[in-house]
């Protein structure tokens, strides 16, 4: 017997973690290569962990609800044939089981290379966050010994154990951090750890009786960390037009029931206004971009994520290359990534590669919304609830009409508001101009 052991995967281009949400096998489970082991979250998409191995699971490494590094030890598992004296190797690897010593010397080690790659040291997951902001860490003053100088939850975990946890005013221990704080150019880079790292003030909430404690799930961590991340380091904006889309509804209606028929799913409106805002982008290429820092980097592909909820998450799929689809090829990419969602098959590339996010908040009667960006883009636009109301025409007239608000919230650090203006004119104008001889479905 062999022992082999199973790592935490890279779910995703820019993941660096994940959480063991649910245990699939137990020690004794025997397992072929290819089965899953675990259920794992990470801040894009839910997706299961495989075995690399066919053999028995040995012993599990992590806990349901622990967090951890691409890289770390998940499992372990005995594999038929190869030296069983493999296993002592592998458990003095594992760092945790290094001793003090050990880590001193490694520390020293690293600190004699003549040059360390820093290149990511101002990038950080939502549990480092998570973590710097709980217990008021100020982030510039930590060294990461992650890729490229990147600090890891085992970095902020380490620093709480010890007691020495760097707070604002806190001198650095060493020249690196000075100097990495002395670099940065742009007060927008600073993250919300550093932004809100005083100490809290606000009591801990408490429960009375009769009250229902409702654990938070590791998704709803996720969507929670993103979202404060987002609403603390892009500067929001937000706009609003309203679009007179009655010759839309009418299209729509009168084709609706031909499409079903012929293609097997519902027309709706949300692809309509996906292409609108597909082609508006092309106009203004600036509103498909993203903030790097010391950067703007306007994407070539334009690929519209899609707010998709179910009771008790929030998924963003993506529609790839939305500008070479069309209306029904965005309605087919519409239902089939809304049922992935709902029946746990996303994966991993169905959240990679958003460039801009429409959100169809109008499904649940929303009239007018504050869209929170879908960090890192640069925008986000929610299309309301189709009402009808009463309105002035050119010739003085009333009608009653469809109307809709479409609802733009924007980094301020990328866009300023006359090219979101521009946009939304454009939208607007796309919109209000369907007809069945200047648009086509297919």
């Amino acid at each position: 017997m062999a022992t082999e052991k199973i790592v935490m995967p890279q779910l995703g281009e820019s993941v660096t973690e994940g959480t063991i949400s649910k245990w699939l096998v137990q020690p004794g489970d025997q397992v072929k290569k290819y089965d899953p082991l675990a259920e794992v979250m990470t801040d894009k998409v839910n997706a299961e962990v495989p075995s690399s191995f066919t053999g028995t699971i040995k012993e599990l490494a992590a806990e349901e609800g622990e967090t951890l590094a691409v890289g770390e030890l998940i499992c372990y598992i005995d594999t038929e044939g190869g030296n069983a004296q493999a296993e002592p190797k592998e458990e003095a690897a594992v760092p945790d089981k290094q001793d003090d010593t050990q880590e001193v010397k490694a520390a020293d080690a690293a600190d004699s290379r003549p040059k360390r790659d820093k290149s990511e040291k101002n990038r950080f997951s939502p549990a480092v966050l998570r973590i710097a902001d709980e217990h008021s860490i100020d982030l510039n003053q930590v060294e990461g010994t992650g890729m490229g100088g990147r600090i890891t939850r085992k970095d902020l975990l380490k620093l709480i154990e010890s007691g020495s946890v760097p707070s604002p005013g806190t001198a650095p221990k060493a020249e690196a951090p000075i100097q990495e704080a002395a670099n940065v150019k742009e007060p927008e880079t600073q993250t919300p750890a550093t932004q809100q790292s005083a100490p809290k003030s606000a009591p801990p909430v408490e429960s009375l009786p009769g009250d229902i404690e409702i654990p938070v799930t590791g998704v709803r961590k996720a969507i929670a960390a993103n979202m404060v991340r987002s609403k603390h380091e892009a500067p929001h904006a937000w706009t609003m037009v309203e679009v007179d889309v009655t010759n839309l509804v009418e299209y729509r209606n009168s084709v609706k029931n031909e499409f079903k028929s012929k293609e097997g799913y519902n027309l709706t409106f949300l692809p309509f206004f996906i292409k609108a805002v597909v082609e508006s982008l092309k106009e203004y290429p600036q509103l498909n971009s993203m903030w790097a820092g010391d950067k703007i980097i306007q994407k070539k592909d334009i690929n519209i994520s899609i707010a998709v909820a179910t009771d008790t998450a929030l998924y963003v799929p993506v529609i790839k290359s939305a500008d070479e689809k069309s209306i029904k090829g965005v309605a087919r990419e519409v239902k089939e990534l809304a049922d992935k969602v709902r029946s746990n098959r996303l994966g991993a590339d169905d959240m990679k590669g958003g460039t801009f996010t429409v959100n169809n908040t109008g499904s649940f009667g929303s009239v007018m919304s504050t869209p929170i960006i879908n960090y890192p883009q640069a925008a986000i636009l929610s299309v309301e609830s189709i009402v009808k109301r009463p309105v002035v025409m050119n010739n003085g007239m009333i009608a009653v009409r469809d109307m809709v608000n479409l609802c733009l919230s924007l980094d301020h650090r990328v866009l300023d508001g006359l090219v979101c203006g521009r946009f939304l004119a454009s939208v607007k104008k796309r919109l209000e101009s369907i007809s069945p001889e200047n648009t086509s479905i297919y």
